[in-house]
């Protein structure tokens, strides 16, 4: 056992975020912390990461437990570079082997200094951080957040492979079904616990409220019998009627059993007429890096479009330019008279923290119309899990997860016709993912939606607006559908050369010397480049030479970078075949 956890109980801003839980997390344990946003997730994690107190209980470490945590908001030295920020924690930590996780989560320039990187960025290098720290437990806190599809992809693997316990907080529910054994759901202070990945505990939760609904409704009824019998009079019935009412007091007394809290999402839109948005041959570059061109496409009133393409693409400036936000370097962007855009962006507006809830609802409308009716702001945001006293908290004390659910009522109150959605998913707990999808399924305008959460893609978008080789290409149909597609043209390509895709891999006795040999040969590699750094420093004004050494290094440079993703790859074969003989 490597944590155990016993009654433990956590107030914050006068909330309850556990009480009396107790949990213990094994050795290969690979855990999903979910639940609403609000409920106290993050805090938990925290807690367990042994970054925050708890009130009362108490948790028990294994002896000389190591942890590795990836927080939702990294913190790091802001003046120095990447590769100081993940190898001076551990002096075990190669430098090829961080310069290679740190490639595949898309941090190239290793010199980079910090404070320049992007949120995106920092939530990689920490993430790489966490991947490369000796430990016995991993604990992530949304890690596919800021990442690419391919990304994710390489991250669901390394971690089926990691042969350690992980505890994790995301809203992936592929990423949920492929890499974890064990759901711990936190509902109102309480944890329910299910060894099963997503989909057996979808299941198993469904039967254990069906019993529990079947239960209250049992003691709804017998406690409506003893009523009537209280009514009746009893108090001259003995001893046996004494029993009976201590009895009713009891059943009085236990708390019932409510439904978990869950959003109601009324379609809420503006007319929409025929002429919606129409793309005509627009392009756009920054300097020379081109992210599209000549791009062209008339929307229709029912689209349900994703855009997709790795990090740094230019997805979010097509969403701008379409919103004209930002303009073309050529063509133009034409809207119908009718179009009413709602854009959800990718981080929450800027919002003043002291601000109350309502007063933020309110700033944007008063009152919705929906199909069923009319529906104050106060009444909206009842929906939406903000309760009275809820709503007349600052915005200030809100986590993260509600203040970016308030940020999504608001938009939606706006009553578009068309929706823009830049990263909804990030975030989100995934029973506002549910709700929206609902929504979305129901709503009588278009939508466009950047996003690298697989499973949204394919539960709202029909077609995709796909970003490569700086074009942007038309795909009817999901995610999963154009993964299978370049999946079955791999498997073709492969067998026009006449080779076979291999089950189980294998090592050859030349592979396996030359990843025992890769260590000495990087050490050599980057003494050399240190020795030409030194040499370069010494040559003063001999141009001649600098500019020799420079090619010298360039050359060995990429050899470097050749050598190191020789090396992940040769580490993750070695892993496959480990975890293949252990099955």
């Amino acid at each position: 056992m490597l944590i155990s956890v016993e009654h433990l109980s956590k107030q914050q801003n006068v909330k309850e975020i556990v009480n009396d839980v107790s949990f213990a997390i094994e050795d290969k344990d690979k855990i999903a912390l979910i639940g609403v946003n609000g409920t106290g997730k993050t805090t938990l994690l925290r807690i367990l990461a042994g970054v925050e107190h708890y009130d009362s209980g108490s948790i028990i470490r294994k002896n000389g437990l190591r942890i590795s945590y990836l927080p939702q908001d990294p913190e790091f030295e802001e003046n120095e570079t990447i590769l100081y920020q993940v190898l001076h924690m551990d002096k075990d930590i190669q430098e090829f082997e961080a310069k290679a996780i740190l490639g595949k989560l898309g941090i190239h320039d290793t010199s980079a200094i910090v404070s320049n990187l992007s949120g995106g960025q920092r939530k990689r290098v920490a993430l790489a951080k966490a991947l490369l720290k000796p430990c016995d437990l991993l604990i992530l806190d949304e890690p596919t957040n800021h990442l690419d599809n391919e990304m994710i992809e390489w991250l669901e693997n390394y971690l089926i492979r990691f042969s350690h316990a992980i505890l994790m907080v995301t809203h992936d529910r592929y990423f949920l079904e492929r890499v974890c054994n064990t759901m711990l759901e936190i509902d109102r202070g309480k944890i329910y616990s299910y060894h099963a990945n997503y989909s057996s505990y979808l299941q198993e939760k469904a039967e254990r409220e069906s019993i529990l609904a079947a239960q209250e409704k049992k003691r709804q009824s017998i406690l409506r019998k003893e009523l009537a019998w209280v009514r009746a009079g009893v108090q001259a019935r003995g001893t046996k009627s004494k029993e009976r009412l201590e009895r009713f007091q009891k059943l009085s007394e236990m708390e019932s059993v409510k439904e978990q809290g869950s959003i109601v999402l009324d379609t809420v839109a503006s007319r929409l007429g025929k002429k919606t948005i129409e793309i005509e041959h627009i392009s756009k570059s920054y300097g020379e890096h081109v992210l599209f061109q000549d791009f062209s496409y008339h929307m229709t009133r029912n689209d349900r479009i994703g855009i997709i393409g790795p990090n740094g693409c230019g997805k979010s400036t097509l969403l701008k330019i379409l919103a004209k936000d930002l303009e073309p370097d050529s063509g133009m962007v034409i809207h119908g008279d009718t179009v009413k855009i709602a854009y959800f962006r990718q981080g929450c507006e800027e919002m003043d923290l002291s601000k109350k809830v309502i007063e933020y609802i309110t700033d944007t409308k008063n009152e919705i119309k929906t199909l069923e009716g009319t529906y104050s702001a106060s009444q909206m945001l009842e929906r939406f899990l903000f309760d009275s006293k809820m709503q007349y908290t600052p915005i200030g004390r809100l986590s993260g997860g509600e203040r970016r659910r308030l940020y999504l009522l608001k938009v939606l109150m706006q009553e578009p016709n068309i929706l823009f959605l830049d990263e909804p998913t990030n975030d989100l707990d995934i029973a506002t993912l549910q709700i929206l999808e609902d929504y979305l399924d129901n709503f009588p305008g278009a939508v466009i939606v950047v996003s690298h959460d697989r499973y949204f893609l394919d539960r709202i978008c029909d077609k995709l607006f796909v970003f490569q080789n700086g074009s942007i290409n038309q795909f009817i149909g999901g995610y999963s559908a154009l993964m299978e597609l370049g999946k079955q043209e791999k498997e073709v390509k492969e067998k026009k050369k006449g080779t076979k895709v291999q089950v189980i891999p294998r090592m050859t006795s030349k592979e396996k010397q030359e990843l025992e040999e890769m260590e000495e040969k990087t050490s050599s590699l980057s003494e050399q480049l240190e020795l030409i750094d030194e040499e370069m420093n010494q040559a003063g004004d001999d141009f001649t030479l600098i500019q020799e050494l420079a090619d010298k290094r360039a050359v060995m440079e990429k050899e470097l970078e050749a050598l190191m993703e020789r090396w992940l790859y040769l580490e993750e074969k070695k892993e496959e075949i480990e975890e293949a003989k252990r099955k």
